[in-house]
């Protein structure tokens, strides 16, 4: 060993610099928008008009009532799947609207 220490496994390397970053919640944000699609799946993607943040809500709006009335009902299973997804608690509730 060159400097004494032992190398590093390259996924610690890259959690560790994750943790230390200052816009980790703003990044982890922008992965669940990335996620969106593949979490909802493609016929919810695709009606889905719009998608963003306001603070840990995850604000989406849908072409018609029935989608939004589907979504709502399985809010909870879907903010759970996009959590674990980012490996963080960034969406707190779904906000559903037409």
């Amino acid at each position: 060993m060159a400097f004494g220490r032992k190398p590093k496994a390259l996924n610690n390397l890259l959690q560790e610099f994750m943790d230390k970053i200052p816009q980790k919640t703003e990044m982890k944000r922008g992965m669940v928008l990335h996620y969106w699609p593949d979490v909802v799946g493609g016929k919810i993607a695709e009606v889905t008009k719009q998608i963003r943040f306001d603070g840990s809500k995850l604000i989406v709006t849908v072409e018609n009532e029935a989608w939004r009335y589907e979504i709502h009902k399985n809010r909870f299973t879907i903010a759970k799947k996009l959590n674990d997804r980012v490996e963080s608690k960034v969406v707190k509730d779904i906000i559903v609207r037409t």
